[in-house]
């Protein structure tokens, strides 16, 4: 994807629909409510992303919410990415992140938008995408928490990008970075304090 061209804003608003909509399908809440685990939103921290899902005990679960998360980063990408170039990618893929966060099916109440972010990277760059995919993994089976495996992920990618030469790209991605940061503060504050729960732990 490159060179941005100028999106007009009736592409922008559909770019957006787009993103924010398939953002907002809530696989988590969908996928433990039709494996009969409950309501994945009364259990752990509340939300509705893998993390969560594995706390129900089901990792087959975790992973499908995982898999689907990310897959509706990257579809937004690419199909808005198909109809309107770049920039349709780029408000595509913001808009699928806070979609996944604030879905107005569940009153504005959802995930922290990693796996989304990740999807969305693998869309619109996928060698940085696979690379913060790889510091994730990494962190989470050194250090066993989700949380701080997503803030360090999420911190490096921008720089992932610039390493590539990708420097409007690397802009988006630290647009992005920051959302991730912003719904991760309470995790922020208890990894701070020393009462952030490993991963497969339940939230105290």
């Amino acid at each position: 994807m490159n060179g941005m061209a100028a999106l007009t804003w009736t592409g922008a608003g559909l770019a957006m629909l787009i993103g924010y909509g398939l953002g907002s399908i809530p696989f988590g809440l969908l996928i433990s409510l039709a494996a009969g685990l409950g309501d994945v939103r009364k259990i752990g921290s509340g939300n509705i992303g893998a993390t969560n899902v594995l706390r129900t005990g089901k990792k087959w679960a975790a992973a499908l919410t995982l898999l689907l998360d990310g897959g509706k980063g990257v579809a937004a990408v690419l199909i808005a990415g198909a109809l309107f170039g770049p920039s349709g990618a780029m408000v595509a893929g913001l808009a699928a992140v806070f979609g996944h966060v604030l879905p107005v099916w569940l009153k504005f109440k959802g995930g922290k938008g990693v796996a989304t972010y990740i999807g969305v990277l693998l869309g619109i760059y996928w060698p940085v995408g696979l690379l913060v995919i790889v510091t994730w993994l990494t962190m989470a089976f050194v250090l066993k928490y989700s949380s701080l495996s997503a803030l360090t992920a999420a911190a490096l990618a921008p720089a992932f990008m610039m390493a590539f030469g990708e420097l409007t790209w690397a802009v988006f991605t630290l647009v992005l970075t920051i959302v991730i940061f912003i719904t991760h503060h309470e995790n922020i504050y208890r990894l701070w304090h020393g009462k952030e729960p490993r991963i497969g732990e339940k939230k105290h």
